[in-house]
């Protein structure tokens, strides 16, 4: 029985609810039915050579334990008064499987880390950064690209390992925390395997189809037949000249707009920014700093503006990098497309903090021109070896759209918005 189905089995068990030990586990008696009912897998009674090893507690069953803690973080069941019950306003998602799906993937960060990584296990840093981890997983998961498994492990030994002082361990007590760590990081995927929220092929791994189009709905993106912005922007005096083309929800804040618009351009959100009609200003406001400044996070795309319609953009007070937003059109979303996305574009965002349009424009020249004396200083600048490596008129639709993918799922997340 695959995991999304054990769930919803348990759920159809629980019926209208199960008596609970005083340190709110499953009885035992519960747990001897549902083991081989839900086909966990989980050994009771366990026989090692002669001897008999007695199950004493539910908490003791690794698989049966994590479905319940999964169920009762998705809001599918609920402890009350010393019983297992189910959450009657969610019971219509147990029917609905890719809803459940992605309901599923969504909660499981709020699961106690002892039922994802079983207590018996050498400590990781998975186990003492559970979040953060799943944070980073979903992150690298979300532009729904395939991702090689060693790499999601490396990246989250990257992320965990300067939280925390490892100084005191020898090359070798290193090498096996970074072997755990990663041993933990490949079953946090593999149960998200067993979800089906990820698929696997020949070491690389990706976040499905299906559950991205849920994440990202259940996040603000858009369900077939809502309004849809076609917007066009394009970044001021360049040449060539940078734009994209993106469709986003006609109801999407400004400041999830500042996301997708950050993603789609190429821009890596470092610095401040601000949206203007007319005279009127919305950004992350601060009293302090701007009184006149509106919040963006209450504010609508579609309550500033219609088909036709031209935004302000600014991005990086210092460099000064000003955007046009034009509203090109109205149209309404497609079943089976994920939302917001870019559909278009052209030419390479700058770099970042390259001095603006003016300092944009000495940089190419330099490195057009390989006498120049400060030539090798922008090539180790910008991390390349040879100028041919930049090119000013590169642009990746699929990329852009992975970008704008991974941002919307994990905006928040990383309190960014």
């Amino acid at each position: 029985m695959a995991l999304l189905e054990q769930v919803q089995a348990l759920v159809e068990w629980i019926g209208a609810g199960r008596k609970l030990t005083q340190t709110g586990r499953l009885t035992l008696g519960d747990a001897r039915v549902l083991v081989p009912l839900l086909g966990t897998a989980d050994r009771i009674d366990p026989v090692i050579g002669d001897r008999v090893f007695r199950t004493k507690s539910s908490q003791e069953l690794p698989r049966l334990n994590l479905l319940v803690e999964w169920a009762k973080a998705a809001g599918l069941v609920r402890a009350v008064g010393g019983k297992l019950v189910p959450v009657k306003k969610n019971a219509k998602l147990l029917s609905e499987s890719e809803r459940l799906r992605a309901a599923l993937f969504e909660a499981f960060v709020k699961i106690s880390v002892d039922a994802v990584v079983p207590s018996g296990w050498i400590t990781s840093l998975v186990l003492l950064a559970f979040r953060e981890t799943c944070t980073e997983l979903r992150f690298l998961l979300g532009s729904g690209d395939w991702v090689l498994l060693e790499a999601l492990q490396s990246a989250v030994w990257a992320d965990l390992a300067p939280r925390f002082v490892l100084d005191h361990l020898d090359r070798e007590r290193l090498a096996r925390l970074r072997e755990i760590t990663a041993r933990d990081t490949a079953h946090i995927v593999a149960l998200w395997r067993a979800l089906g929220a990820v698929e696997g092929d020949e070491g690389r791994v990706r976040l499905s189809g299906a559950v991205l189009g849920a994440v990202m709905a259940g996040r603000g993106g858009a369900e077939p037949g809502e309004e849809l912005f076609q917007l066009r922007v394009s970044l001021d005096d360049t040449d060539p000249q940078v734009w994209r083309r993106v469709l986003v929800p006609a109801s999407i804040r400004l400041d999830r707009l500042h996301g997708v618009l950050q993603a789609a351009l190429g821009w890596t959100d470092s610095h401040l920014h601000l949206f203007t009609v007319g005279e009127a200003r919305y950004g992350r406001r601060d009293p302090d700093f701007d009184e006149d400044i509106v919040a963006e996070d209450a504010v609508g795309l579609a309550d500033i503006a219609g088909a036709g319609a031209v935004i302000g953009y600014e991005y990086d007070f210092g460099d000064g990098w000003e955007h046009e937003i034009l509203v090109e059109v109205v149209v309404t979303a497609e079943p089976g497309v994920v939302y917001p996305r870019c559909v278009d574009g052209a030419a390479a965002c700058p770099p970042e903090d390259c001095g603006g349009v003016w300092g944009y424009r000495d940089l190419r020249e330099t490195l057009a021109d390989p006498g120049a004396a400060d030539h090798q200083e922008m090539l180790d600048w910008l991390g390349i070896e040879h100028a041919a490596q930049f090119d000013p008129a590169a642009f990746d639709v699929d990329a852009a759209n992975r970008r704008v993918a991974a941002d919307w799922i994990t905006r928040g997340t990383r309190g960014r918005g």
